[in-house]
């Protein structure tokens, strides 16, 4: 196929041997995990200050507002001036507060998104861990970041502060069924918790496709659930202004308030690749069965472009949910979950059991 040409297997295995070949195996593989983590935070930082500047330009076009305009081109260095503006920012430290906790929790938020992230594939070859249990992994170290939510709401010795996080507690805990069921869903069409060899099932089709209507259910319960897991509107309670300031984190200030406000985007981010990966093919160019010269055209384009196009789509699907529907109260939240998403999700993974074990999938 043509898209083998893009293939990064190469590129990694040569770096390796190089590096086998100047230096003793340890201090190859420290070399290594050191320039994998440099990628990774770069990848991480730029990632950040692109979706905060995506989000204004997108709620102002929203609106009917311009959005950034002033600092760059187009107000491009908008998001870099606020950063450095954070970065200056006096840390102001509470009083009362559990200084341990109230230090120790942004890290927990920013460190388990970013743990997660770094098992997504971004082409062939291009993802720092491939495990067998890729979406497993991903579900258990990304709610570890509940625990820093709680922390913060709990040590800030603030009761605004502390309302938030026990919303954003019941709210995350809550949700996380629906997208760990949706995810199980196409796994059983997949036949494999793998990120690697989900998107090689999706070679000839993607997963939205194969999958009839239960992949279609997946898909939708898994974005509405995605998006309140991230506490991103209308699922914001756990940071609703109008009621508790910031809500978890209004007594943090400067690169502590930024590391929240970034996990934020990040975690959004990981929402959007995982259903990039799981249901729209991932790094897969798009493929119509009997097509083949439109097929043999697709392939050219490069899979990195083909991954970040679809992430940038399920972006933009979050981003407008929050700008367009207005806030729902925490009755309405819960009642969401566990009387409609819940109940249509399980049956959801039966229906799909049913489709793979009758040989019904395309």
């Amino acid at each position: 196929m043509a898209f083998s040409i893009y293939d990064f297997t190469t590129t990694t295995k040569a770096i390796d041997l190089f590096l086998n070949d100047i230096m003793s195996p340890f201090w190859a593989t420290v070399t290594e995990l050191v320039i994998v983590g440099v990628v990774f935070l770069a990848f991480y930082a730029l990632v950040g200050l692109y979706l905060v500047y995506a989000e204004r330009k997108i709620c102002g076009f929203i609106q009917c507002r311009v959005g950034p305009n002033r600092v760059g081109p187009y107000g491009f260095f908008q998001t870099i001036a606020d950063l450095i503006k954070l970065l200056m920012k006096e840390l102001v430290y509470i009083k009362n507060a559990d200084k341990i906790l109230f230090n120790v929790a942004p890290f927990i938020v920013i460190i388990t998104s970013f743990l997660a992230i770094s098992a997504i594939p971004f082409a062939k070859g291009l993802h720092a861990m491939d495990f067998n249990i890729g979406v497993f992994y991903i579900m258990a170290v990304s709610s570890i970041g509940v625990i820093g939510i709680l922390l913060a709401g709990w040590s800030s010795n603030n009761k605004y502060s502390l309302i938030g996080a026990m919303r954003s507690g019941a709210q995350i805990v809550s949700y996380e069924l629906s997208v760990g069921l949706s995810l199980i869903t196409m796994c059983v069409l997949a036949g494999t918790m793998q990120f690697s060899e989900m998107i090689e099932g999706q070679r000839d089709l993607w997963f939205i496709f194969k999958g009839h209507v239960p992949a279609v259910i997946a898909f939708l319960v898994y974005i509405i659930a995605g998006t309140a897991e991230t506490n991103r509107g209308p699922f914001d309670l756990p940071e609703a202004e109008s009621e508790l300031t910031a809500g978890f984190h209004t007594e943090y200030s400067g690169i502590k308030f930024a590391f929240f406000f970034l996990a934020e985007y990040m975690n959004m981010f990981l929402i959007a690749c995982l259903a990039t990966t799981v249901f729209w093919g991932g790094w897969m160019p798009l493929h119509i069965p009997g097509w083949e010269t439109f097929n043999h055209v697709m392939d050219y384009i490069p899979p990195v472009i083909w991954f970040i196009g679809k992430t940038v789509v399920v972006i933009y699907i979050i981003m407008w949910f929050k700008w367009t529907f207005p806030r729902l109260r925490i009755d309405q939240l819960l009642t969401l979950e566990w009387k409609y998403l819940l109940p249509i999700n399980l049956i959801n993974v039966l229906l799909m059991a049913f489709i793979v074990l009758m040989g019904w999938s395309l």
